[in-house]
């Protein structure tokens, strides 16, 4: 049976989950299925690991603050004629306990047990922390 492994994505222009919640749903409309998706040129060789349960955990600020399960990889051929891959995602993000992570292009895996656990159930719906209060707490391990 394959493991599982997540891949780690910079939401790059996004202020908060709240934003990036609201630029996929606004995106979501313009799709046929509605789903949300992050297309990129390369195609991850380890498909079969992601698809096993994995999620794309999303930097925001510098900060790893949630995650979207990948649903599936779909083929897109750009404008360019070039093939690139459509990382399909179910719909809700889930809110994890903040962890830093240096900026990066493109994406990169993650291991299961390196990635931030998701925030217990009602702590989501919380005021979230400043954000410098956030990195600062991430920095040294407290969250």
């Amino acid at each position: 049976m394959d493991k599982c492994v997540n891949l780690v994505k910079l939401s790059v222009g996004t202020e908060s989950v709240e934003s990036l919640m609201a630029w996929q749903e606004m995106r979501r409309r313009e799709l046929p299925e509605g789903l949300p998706r992050h297309v990129t040129r390369m195609w991850p060789k380890r498909e079969a690991e992601i698809l096993n349960g994995g999620s794309i955990y999303w930097v925001i600020k510098g900060l790893i603050q949630c995650r979207q399960r990948v649903l599936r990889m779909d083929e897109v051929i750009g404008e360019d004629g070039i093939r690139r891959c459509a990382i399909i995602l179910e719909p809700e993000l889930h809110r994890t306990l903040t962890a830093p992570k240096r900026p990066f292009q493109g994406w990169r895996y993650l291991k299961t047990e390196d990635s931030p656990a998701d925030l217990p159930a009602g702590k989501s719906q919380e005021e979230p922390l400043p954000l410098e209060l956030s990195q600062a707490l991430a920095e040294i391990g407290v969250i």
